[in-house]
């Protein structure tokens, strides 16, 4: 009964998104749908929303996209954005690797909100060469390449405790991955946009890259400041923010009016709508009870896990996915080492990319106008290729190591 109830939840939210209603009120319409399908009371149901407006994990969220987007408008201020397109487009002379590369570079700060410094530099690089879909979803893919590898991210180190897999072995192993990621991405949509950006090549390379440096020096003191102190996204950016004002010498007059346009309402609302749907999802249990159901198919273990790894990121997120698939991925197959880690974030990551409760999901396209489906259109195509590839690259892996 739950796969049959789980079904239904995601048909009601598909349901609403084939309206083009906003990401919110297709979650709020699964929400809905779980709370009648699992007889949740109403006071029971009160206090899941509660719990997922006010936990500690949504308010760290919507402080770190706020503290993003306020650091963001300081940069487009003083046209740092604006001059590390130009500086990528005279340092490469290329619009198909500004189109991939900000991007990505951009992606390492591990922020959701981190997509929005990026969409800028995409539209004026792939130019009125990808329509408003194909943009969406450039942004946002290359934005999260690094997510799949880069140990700067909490679901990465929480698949490394979990699994005792070495840092270093993981990442080296991974890399094939990444670039299969980038070729895939190119192949699809990137190949249609020109080389040529109608500039002439900059006979400076050092100046332009001494341009990108200071167009993007906050980005990676950010970075930096998270990696070397392990704290949250918003206790990295503030003193950030605080240094940038000083030395881009801001008045206040410019910097009062970003406090409110900093606020993005409709960001905020599907953020909390997102980690209510979680609560309620990990209420009903079905989320524990998945890899029960899926052992009932007469398939190998490490393709049950596969599919716990790739359905639970779909329905729960990364961290939830790796919590669940991974303890017992790695009991039931107590010698998986690498190979079994490369595979099951293999899954969650691309799983991810079309994932109603990845919140990036909701920025990008609540910021282009472009109707969630849609964007799952668009990248179908890669996840499909990318199951197939990765499921090979492991079997590889498995006979190599």
């Amino acid at each position: 009964m739950d796969i049959i109830k789980l079904l239904l939840i995601f048909a009601c939210i598909a349901l609403v998104m084939k309206f083009n209603k906003p990401l919110y009120m297709s979650i709020a319409a699964g929400i809905a749908a779980a709370i009648v399908l699992y007889g949740i009371n109403a006071i029971e149901a009160l206090r899941l929303m509660a719990m997922g407006t006010f936990s500690k994990d949504t308010l760290y969220l919507v402080l770190a996209f706020y503290s993003i987007t306020f650091l963001q408008r300081m940069m487009e201020k003083r046209g740092h954005i604006v001059l590390a397109e130009k500086s990528l487009n005279n340092l490469f002379n290329n619009r198909r690797i500004n189109a991939m590369i900000a991007p990505f570079i951009i992606g390492l700060l591990p922020s959701a909100g981190a997509v929005l410094i990026a969409a800028p530099i995409v539209d004026n690089s792939v130019g009125d060469y990808l329509n408003k879909e194909e943009r969406t979803f450039v942004t946002s893919y290359y934005r999260h390449i690094s997510e799949a590898f880069l140990p700067t991210y909490s679901s990465i180190l929480l698949a490394l405790n979990l699994s005792g897999v070495d840092m270093t072995s993981f990442v080296s192993a991974m890399l094939p991955m990444v670039v299969v990621l980038f070729l895939l991405g190119y192949w699809l949509y990137i190949r249609k946009i020109p080389r040529d950006t109608g500039m002439p090549p900059s006979d400076d390379k050092i100046k332009e890259i001494k341009n990108i440096i200071v167009s993007l020096w906050a980005i990676a003191l950010s970075i930096i400041i998270i990696l070397v102190f392990k704290i949250t996204v918003h206790l990295a950016v503030i003193p950030v923010i605080i240094l940038s004002f000083l030395l881009n010498k801001f008045s206040f007059e410019e910097i009062k009016p970003m406090f409110k346009s900093a606020f993005e309402a409709k960001l905020i609302m599907n953020t909390i709508i997102i980690m209510i749907f979680k609560e309620v999802l990990a209420f009903t249990g079905l989320i524990e009870r998945l890899p029960e159901h899926l052992s009932m198919l007469p398939v190998p273990s490490i393709v049950i896990f596969a599919l716990v790894a790739f359905l639970g990121a779909l329905v729960a997120g990364s961290q939830g996915s790796i919590a669940l698939a991974i303890p017992l991925a790695y009991v039931a197959i107590p010698d998986g080492g690498v190979v079994l880690l490369v595979l099951i974030m293999s899954m969650i990551y691309i799983s991810m990319q079309i994932s109603p409760m990845h919140i990036c999901l909701s920025i990008i396209t609540e910021h282009y106008g472009t109707p969630f489906i849609d964007l799952v259109k668009k990248t179908m195509p890669i996840v499909i290729a990318f199951v197939i590839i990765s499921s090979a690259y492991s079997y590889l892996l498995y006979l190599i190591l």
